[in-house]
């Protein structure tokens, strides 16, 4: 017993997100399939049919699982899409860490460009940014540029932002130490600035993560031919709900496998954080 109680104690996280997963499938497996019909049938009567839904309006997990298996490794139709997107996540990812962090960091260390720049950050942070894919199509077209612009947009914000407190959070009394033994800014930023600043950065980035997934879909949706967020906007208007969800799952996977990674490198970091 005291074995098991470790065991659990162990993989409690792992143990319980697993069943939770378990039941909801379960449940929706059941919507599919009657069960939950069949059994408040003979409580509710007639009524009792709301509880059984048509695979075109809901599908169902093993539904879901057979087109996966189809479109993955029987027609392998997903992989073009799944690259296509991928280029275009990529690109406007890599490029918002590019400008984001420096913008950043610039930001929360020079007070005179800060004062320059926080209007411009704020404003876009307000701002839903695909208010603007219809000027980004006027601007741009609906190939890959709008596809790496918008998911730019949802991106270098938090990375900026996060930058910005970073440097704002830095103990002055380390600033000012170094600086009385004479250290330029370059040494300043790193030498303190930046390690104190990483933890920040990749709190930033998990959140960019999630937003370029959704800047992905977005983009893809409103005019591309290719890409999983096309794969979803077709199989939507076909009423195909097994592809929708395949699509839709496909970039949770890949969501939640990269903040996952960011977040074990972030956990390695953690003993750079200022004391609370």
């Amino acid at each position: 017993m005291h074995t098991e109680s470790n065991f659990y104690l162990r993989h409690e996280r792992a143990i319980l997100g697993a069943a939770m997963v378990l039941l909801f499938l379960v449940a929706w497996e059941g919507l599919e399939r009657g069960w939950w019909a069949d059994a408040l049938r003979p409580l509710i009567g007639p009524a009792a049919e709301r509880w059984q839904l048509k695979p075109i309006f809901i599908s169902s997990p093993t539904l879901v699982a057979q087109a996966a298996f189809r479109m993955f490794l029987v027609t392998g139709e997903i992989w073009r899409d799944l690259a296509w997107s991928g280029l275009g996540y990529v690109l406007g990812l890599a490029l918002a860490i590019a400008i984001g962090i420096p913008l950043g960091l610039a930001a929360g260390w020079y007070r005179r460009f800060s004062y320059a720049a926080e209007p411009f950050l704020s404003a876009l942070n307000a701002t839903p940014q695909v208010a603007f894919l219809p000027l980004i199509v006027i601007w741009i077209g609906t190939g890959l540029g709008a596809r790496v612009f918008i998911i730019f947009l949802l991106a270098v914000l938090p990375i900026a932002i996060n930058a910005q407190a970073a440097v704002r959070t830095t103990d002055p009394r380390l600033v000012r130490v170094a600086a009385s033994f004479g250290a330029n800014d370059w040494r300043l930023f790193r030498t303190i600035i930046l390690p104190g600043a990483l933890p920040f950065l990749l709190a930033g980035l998990r959140l960019a993560i999630g937003r370029g997934m959704i800047g992905v879909v977005v983009g893809e949706i409103y005019g591309s031919a290719a890409g999983i967020g096309a794969m979803i906007s077709q199989a939507g208007s076909r009423f195909q709900t097994d592809k929708v969800f395949v699509g839709v799952l496909t970039i949770v996977a890949a969501g939640v496998l990269l903040v996952e990674v960011v977040q074990r490198i972030e956990r390695r970091f953690d003993v750079w954080r200022a004391p609370t």
